[in-house]
């Protein structure tokens, strides 16, 4: 039987990637985007309705028009440093938004739901490597939107039914490895994405000395100095979605299940950047700068709970790999060769 799942935020970059993801498992998909932050053309041959969460009139008009089976939710804001200084955004699009989701999905008969959540659920880690029973206690209002909503989840299977799989990320990064979707945003603040950047910079030519490459934070307690996070494949991470989709609409999940999704080991910001020169044989720099307030000096997750009851582990752990994923699809965007994802200009954004 086919089934349909509606992606909100399938033009994003998660989102996205989980468009052919569940194409090619067999779905039927439909994607809901307000476009702030994702690209109309990232939604491939998806189905498209431009609208916006915090609009009723929209989910309806959405759940109307298709048979939804089971709804995938991305579309959060989702800077940590926008959400400190522009809390209102975030509890809007993130809470009011979500929300107004579980409200339209009642409406319509939809009881299913996998959310993207977050580790910054978490807040300043207690200990390592970091499991679903370790205390939340989230730093910044985009931690803090996402437990509200894990909090809500629970309290609507309680009392409606209604059954989710939340899936608390660490750091997502890398792009498909077919080269036909990656990873855009703007602006962009993740690592890799930037350290390519520029290396893209100084393979058009650029001085290695100009370098706009900033590492915050080169005395922390680590091998290195430097912090030391743990990355996700986004192909992994979509593996990972499929089968809470496929425990969902097995009816095996029981109320407002969450797990981690991490590799279970860690790579120092230097780390990364010395992947990066290897991978793209560039004299990649950067200058050092102080830490950020609120930055720990290390977070890294423990995905057994996941491993034992979705069956998932991250594949894709060797972090050459994961930057040569993410180099491909950075270099046929910059040469201007047709990819599926790209604006109307092509280029970097």
């Amino acid at each position: 039987m086919n089934r349909t799942v509606l992606i909100a935020g399938g033009a994003g970059y998660i989102g996205s990637h989980m468009v052919l993801a569940l194409q090619e498992a067999g779905y039927s998909v439909v994607v809901l985007d307000n476009l702030s932050r994702g690209f109309a053309d990232a939604a491939g041959t998806a189905p498209l309705m431009v609208g916006d969460l915090r609009s009723p009139a929209d989910l309806d008009n959405c759940f109307a028009a298709y048979p939804v089976d089971l709804v995938m939710h991305f579309a959060a804001l989702a800077y940590v440093g926008e959400s400190v200084t522009e809390p209102d955004r975030y509890y809007q699009n993130n809470v009011v938004g979500a929300l107004n989701l579980l409200s339209a999905m009642r409406r319509h008969g939809i009881s299913r739901l996998v959310f993207s959540s977050s580790c910054a659920t978490y807040g300043e880690p207690d200990r390592v490597p970091i499991d679903e029973t370790h205390p939340q206690r989230p730093i910044n209002p985009y931690g803090r939107t996402k437990l509200m909503i894990e909090h809500a989840l629970g309290d609507y299977a309680a009392a409606y039914r209604l059954h989710s799989i939340s899936l608390r990320y660490f750091n997502a990064a890398g792009c498909d490895p077919q080269r036909r979707v990656g990873e855009r945003h703007d602006p962009e603040t993740h690592l890799i994405p930037l350290v390519l950047a520029e290396a893209l910079r100084i393979q058009r030519g650029g001085d290695p000395r100009d370098t706009r490459l900033q590492v915050y934070g080169t005395d922390f307690p680590t091998k290195d100095g430097s912090c030391i996070r743990d990355y996700i494949h986004v192909s992994d991470l979509c593996v990972a979605h499929l089968r809470a989709a496929g425990r969902l609409l097995a009816n095996d999940a029981t109320g407002a299940e969450c797990y981690n999704l991490a590799n279970g080991a860690g790579f120092s910001v230097l780390d990364v950047i010395a992947a990066c020169r290897e991978v793209t044989r560039q004299p990649i720099e950067y200058r050092a700068l102080p830490r950020r307030a609120g930055d720990p000096a290390v977070l890294i997750g423990d995905a057994q709970r996941a491993a034992a009851v979705l069956g998932w582990r991250a594949e894709i752990v060797e972090m050459r790999e994961l930057i040569r994923s993410a180099w491909d699809w950075m270099q046929q965007r910059s040469s201007g060769v047709a990819v599926a994802g790209d604006d109307a200009a092509g280029g970097m954004r």
